[in-house]
């Protein structure tokens, strides 16, 4: 949850919403969610996701805030308080294992992508977005991260296929660059290289964790499919 509050912090911030009273709400919001989804909390994710509808209601309604601003307040609870409560949930659930699998698989194809991208790369992945990236570090990133969790996902998924394994790897490496052209997508339409100085060198928590927002989603509903034992 304090991840999730961090993370919320630094989206808040990037969207433009300097309103304290604004970002208190949507802080306050993300941590429950987070907690909700990670714990079972005797409020529902759902009850707090109509507390946040309502709250926008209110900001648009009575507060004379834009709609535009209300929304942005609203998505950070789900696109920060939603993915890490799913994370923490696969951890309390089913063990170490898993968690760790699917966080190196991200690192793994992250890492990939970077020095394939370095070696190969001729063709523009996301120009606009990210002119770093290349479709070279893409497929790079593909394959190895795929191959790391066909590798790793036998012993930890004993009960998926290797085809299984295969696809589920593939969801996880295109998920985790979907996520980090989103995170970077939202710093060029900020006009900011880093989501926060937060960790010297390495930017803010969004920096280190872009991509495995949105994977962590796909990741927790498939072991809650399979019954990962821990």
């Amino acid at each position: 949850t304090l991840m999730a509050a961090l993370a919320a912090h630094e989206y808040l911030r990037i969207a433009g919403i300097r309103d304290l009273r604004r970002q208190a709400m949507a802080i306050v919001v993300t941590m429950g969610l987070c907690a909700a989804i990670a714990w079972p909390l005797a409020i529902t994710p759902a009850a707090l996701l109509l507390v946040g509808l309502a709250w926008v209601a209110a900001e648009v309604l009575f507060g004379g805030s834009s709609l535009q601003d209300a929304a942005a307040s609203l998505v950070a609870p789900l696109y920060t308080g939603v993915p890490l409560g799913m994370l923490a949930a696969v951890h309390g659930a089913y063990g170490w294992r898993a968690t760790l699998l699917l966080i190196t698989t991200v690192i793994v194809s992250d890492s990939s992508q970077y020095y394939a991208g370095r070696t190969f790369g001729r063709h523009p992945l996301a120009p606009s977005i990210s002119p770093k990236k290349t479709i070279e570090g893409a497929v790079g990133g593909l394959i190895c991260g795929t191959a790391f969790m066909v590798i790793a996902g036998r012993v930890v998924l004993p009960e998926t296929s290797v085809a299984g394994l295969m696809l589920l790897g593939a969801a996880v490496v295109v998920l985790g660059i979907c996520g980090d052209l989103f995170e970077s997508r939202l710093k060029r339409a900020a006009g900011v290289k880093d989501s926060s100085a937060l960790i010297p060198g390495h930017g803010g928590i969004l920096d280190r964790i872009d991509s495995l927002i949105f994977v962590a989603p796909l990741f927790f509903h498939y072991v809650r499919f399979f019954h990962v034992s821990s």
